[in-house]
């Protein structure tokens, strides 16, 4: 199904009511369908849209390699956002530094030759340690359990979504019928893996004991 995204009034109190319960514009992970009207935005909504707000921030979160690496069918947009006005125009850049032979030898080589080599191989390395790390992270669906069906759900809620890490970002949730008017909550998070341990996090979930009874991992996926 295509889906058209109208940037003005109109299609963003549409898109704000869409992203009530949904951390993604597509499934449970960031796809092509986010990288579109994220930029198409442009800027970060109003804070009447919060529902937007919290997406967009979640997107803003991943560098821009990785949002172009996000798969997926794009959603169609209308309606351009602001853009910067462009920069005047610099003079032709020299090579990169990829595509010359910073060692290849000559034997009139002299010194101010070998100066200028030394400089490129300094300028090169520099260049190398300043390219930014991918951020692994991961898109998780937790089913958390309560003991009967008299235990208050929304209470359950409250408390998992208060937990709060470095790392951590708590996505879209529902109720799930399991049986004998017992429901579950199942709800999706984002970690970055290096900052965030699942096992830690199930554990903290459940020390809440008079609430939750277990939690099982439903669904894990690296992004």
């Amino acid at each position: 199904m295509a889906f058209t995204f109208e940037n003005n009034p109109k299609g963003l109190e549409k898109l704000n009511g869409f992203l009530a319960d949904k951390s993604f514009l597509s499934g449970y992970q960031p796809s092509k369908a986010d990288t579109s009207v994220y930029d198409n935005l442009g800027n970060a909504p109003a804070k009447t849209f919060i529902n937007i707000l919290r997406w967009y921030n979640n997107i803003a979160s991943y560098s821009q390699a990785e949002r172009s690496s996000f798969t997926g069918q794009p959603w169609s947009v209308k309606g351009e956002a602001k853009k910067p006005a462009a920069a005047p125009a610099k003079a032709a850049a020299p090579a990169d530094d990829d595509d010359v032979d910073l060692f290849a030898s000559d034997e009139d080589e002299n010194a101010d030759a070998a100066a200028v080599r030394e400089q490129r191989l300094k300028e090169y390395a520099e260049k190398k340690s300043k390219k930014p790390a991918l951020i692994a992270k991961s898109s998780i669906v937790l089913d958390v359990k309560p003991w009967d069906d008299e235990t208050d759900m929304k209470e359950m809620e409250k408390v998992v979504r208060a937990i709060t890490m470095d790392g951590l970002i708590w996505g879209a949730s529902k109720l799930v019928p399991v049986g004998y008017g017992i429901h579950k909550l199942q709800v999706m998070c984002v970690v970055e893996d290096d900052k965030v341990s699942i096992d830690l996090l199930t554990d903290i979930i459940q020390e809440h004991e008079e609430l939750v009874q277990s939690v099982d991992i439903a669904a894990f996926n690296k992004i």
